[in-house]
């Protein structure tokens, strides 16, 4: 009788312990949860998967929150050695192209890019207000 004392409690314990971990999973942030409004006009990645992987993003953002902007940045994949970009844009142009090269966005894009988010090689993030003026 005790043991069955025993073998319930161990399960219940297991049980809550499951529950808990799945439902921090599923209650993780992300882009969904930030303030602004975004949606990813462009993408361009290279095919090298040995080597670094270069990541160019072009994002429509309808207000400047830099925090928020900042934050969409890190939702973003990186690879380690790898190059992540992301050119916000605040207006939404469909036929934004990016290039592996600098200025890594199309000349009509660079005027209405109000920041950049860059994810180094190395893991360090640079973030830019009004990076072409």
């Amino acid at each position: 009788m005790k043991n069955n004392y025993l073998f319930y409690g161990i399960l219940f314990i297991v049980f809550l312990v499951i529950y808990w971990i799945i439902g921090d999973t599923l209650s993780q942030p992300g882009i969904d949860d930030l303030e602004g409004d975004y949606k990813e006009i462009s993408f361009y990645r290279n095919e090298n998967n040995t080597g670094p992987v270069i990541r160019i993003f072009a994002v429509y953002t309808s207000d400047t929150l830099w925090h928020e902007m900042k934050a969409y940045g890190e939702f973003m994949p990186h690879t380690k050695y790898g190059n992540t970009k992301v050119f916000f844009l605040r207006d939404l142009v469909e036929d934004v192209a990016v290039f592996p090269t600098s200025p890594y966005i199309s000349a009509e894009a660079v005027d209405l890019c109000v920041a950049t988010y860059e994810k180094s090689a190395m893991g360090e993030v640079n973030f830019k207000k009004y990076p072409f003026n």
